[in-house]
């Protein structure tokens, strides 16, 4: 059965005060929207046409009719929740929080999130989720770290950070190492390249060719960086990659090596190859201080650039196109800005 209007009588205060709400612009929506309402029937209008205008159905319509009728137009106004009081994160709740976020839960899992600290601790998620933040606290996130365990640390130290600093006149100063069991992948399924709103994608499925060793020596203070592939890493290998140093020298021009400690960098034949060429000088890092040298820097570039999604059809392509990638930086090279954000951290004054 269709719903009918029947005219409401509203008196010209009434009137008046619906039109300046149907005008406010601070008053809710649903104010305005139920005084319309009001003034269409007193107008005598249809449901339908009531409902065409408002968007609204009519058992709406005929709701709010019968309020305004028992109330007038205070009946038109919702009663609302005043809502809860704001919680306040206490001192106390923060330090029970931290308390119990720094230890392991006792479920076996090795971290806390927030939803389980709150669920164990009784509270909302929301209140761990600030805490955490306001304390900087990041269950989720690990941190790994190697501590040097060389007793002459500050002096190696201060050896290397000295010839990147204030280097001696007229001197070469390279950081040489080697990049070792690089493997010449080959992907099984063709690649599809890039497109709009899709990555490049390869195959799961690869085929290993082989491997080989890469060694790099970055000069200081050009930025360029000599390159030999090996099958091998051995003192052999790294003998005549110290020759092909040599030759990019000027005679009789003092040379620094900078490296780490790896046993072919100390066996007998280096020993020799350093009494052949006494301008040579070693400085070896300490123990498990590999971020001294900055040679790491740059191999963390080629892995980045050509090794981690390169696609190699044999360990001689593989070999090709490492030594293109150092040619070519080689052309536009320039020295690392290499600091030390806090010396005071790790390295004593002396």
């Amino acid at each position: 059965m269709p719903f009918t209007s029947e005219t409401i009588e509203i008196t010209a205060e009434e009137r008046d005060e619906l039109e300046q709400m149907t005008r406010s612009r601070t008053l809710p929506a649903a104010d305005i929207f139920r005084a319309r309402l009001i003034l269409m029937l007193a107008q005598g209008l249809p449901y339908r046409t009531i409902q065409a205008r408002l968007d609204t159905t009519a058992a709406t319509i005929s709701r709010w009719k019968d309020r305004f009728l028992r109330g007038r137009i205070a009946g038109l106004v919702e009663v609302r929740h005043a809502g809860k009081r704001p919680f306040v994160i206490t001192p106390a709740l923060t330090a029970k929080v931290i308390g119990a976020t720094r230890r392991q839960p006792k479920d076996g899992s090795t971290h806390w999130s927030c939803r389980k600290l709150a669920q164990s601790l009784g509270v909302s998620k929301d209140s761990v989720q600030r805490i955490w933040q306001r304390a900087e606290l990041k269950p989720h996130r690990l941190e790994r770290y190697m501590t040097s365990d060389d007793p002459d640390f500050e002096r190696k130290a201060a050896d290397i950070i000295g010839l990147y600093l204030d280097p001696p006149q007229h001197a070469a100063v390279f950081c040489v190492d080697e990049k070792t069991a690089l493997q010449a992948l080959d992907r099984l399924d063709p690649v599809l390249p890039m497109s709009p709103g899709r990555a490049e994608r390869h195959g799961f499925e690869y085929y290993r060719h082989g491997t080989l060793s890469l060694y790099a020596a970055l000069d200081v203070q050009t930025g360029k960086v000599l390159g030999k592939t090996a099958a091998r890493h051995t003192s052999d290998e790294f003998v005549q990659f110290l020759e092909q140093v040599m030759l990019s020298c000027k005679p009789r021009q003092e040379v620094h090596i900078i490296l780490d400690n790896l046993s072919a960098h100390k066996t007998k034949k280096v020993a020799a190859f350093l009494e052949q060429h006494p301008r040579v000088r070693l400085h070896f890092t300490p123990t498990y201080s590999s971020w001294l040298n900055q040679v790491e820097i740059w191999f963390a570039r080629i892995e980045r650039d050509v090794i981690s999604r390169g696609i190699f059809l044999s360990v001689r392509d593989l070999s090709r196109k490492l030594m293109r990638y150092i040619r070519a930086y080689s052309q536009n090279a320039s020295p690392f800005k290499w600091k030390y954000s806090n010396p005071k951290r790790r390295i004593a004054v002396c």
